[in-house]
């Protein structure tokens, strides 16, 4: 397989590498207040894409059909919610005792607090053929979830209480989030004809919206001067944030394809990427409000 077919079929893959050297370049460009406003562009129109580019590709029976999973919905829920971030604070118990700089290990359980990805999670599982509708369900879920849950996860966790703008944060999910997988539905109707005859790219387009999601976030953490931390600490935190990873995706497969799970392949794809996966977009919008 020649070098051009190579990069023709892994183009995503390939994209992430060159978005997060772009960002390297040039991050004034991707940053928050930068040409590429982020703060908008990512933040509401780039997660709206995405989930209108789901209500349009999404049969309305598959939806339904996802919405009554309620199994599945559980298992997603108190994994990411209730199991992942007990298990990162046990972990980060032994992890105190080592001269890992205090706040990586406090950044690493904050994370652990948040919801499932908006956006992330949804375009993953529908890249490798999973349950894209119950992907949309628990990413939305989780959220509104997470409203509540994550400042009270980081009291219990961390100790600090956070003023969470509810009003804000549940208006910005709706109208990015429902709004636009319902107009979808909605102009899938019309065109329903059209869209099985010539099957648009939907997959590539939810993917390239990905990239610039990445490549915004890298963007925003390189052009922040102000961040003095040890190599050790950093390149440590690395294998630790790799190794979490690996792990609880192997964990949620196992768990998932038991003979007596009840779970599909394509559930357990939606599974693995739900449960194991951290807020992006919505990260940025809680940590914003102070934490004392």
């Amino acid at each position: 397989m020649g070098l051009l077919e190579r990069m023709r079929k892994e183009w995503f893959m390939f994209g992430i590498v060159l978005a997060i050297a772009g960002a390297k370049l040039e991050p004034s460009v991707g940053m928050n207040g930068g040409p590429l406003k982020p703060e908008i562009t990512v933040t509401y129109i780039a997660v709206a894409i995405i989930f209108f580019n789901s209500g349009l590709s999404l049969k309305t029976e598959e939806l339904t059909s996802a919405l009554m999973h309620i199994k599945l919905h559980l298992f997603i829920q108190i994994f990411t919610l209730a199991f992942f971030p007990a298990t990162i604070w046990l972990f980060l118990q032994l992890l105190s005792i080592t001269p890992i700089n205090g706040w990586l290990l406090k950044g690493l359980q904050t994370v652990g607090c948040m919801p499932p990805p908006v956006s992330s999670a949804v375009i993953l599982t529908k890249a490798v053929g999973g349950n894209e509708a119950a992907a949309i369900f628990n990413s939305a879920f989780g959220s509104f979830l997470g409203i509540v849950i994550t400042p009270l996860l980081l009291l219990l966790f961390l100790g600090s209480s956070s003023s969470v703008p509810f009003t804000s944060i549940f208006s910005q999910l709706f109208m990015t989030v429902v709004v636009p997988l319902i107009i979808g539905q909605i102009v899938r109707r019309y065109i329903k004809d059209w869209l099985e005859r010539k099957k648009p790219p939907f997959g590539a387009v939810s993917s390239s919206v990905l990239l610039m999601i990445i490549y915004t976030t890298f963007c925003d953490t390189f052009s922040n001067p102000n961040i003095d931390l040890d190599k050790f600490s950093l390149i440590v935190i690395v294998f630790i944030i790799f190794s979490i990873q690996l792990s609880f995706m192997l964990l949620t497969f196992i768990f998932s394809t038991r003979s007596n799970s009840g779970f599909t392949p394509a559930d357990t794809v939606a599974i693995i990427f739900c449960s194991t996966h951290k807020s992006l977009t919505l990260e940025r919008e809680k940590l914003s409000s102070q934490i004392s």
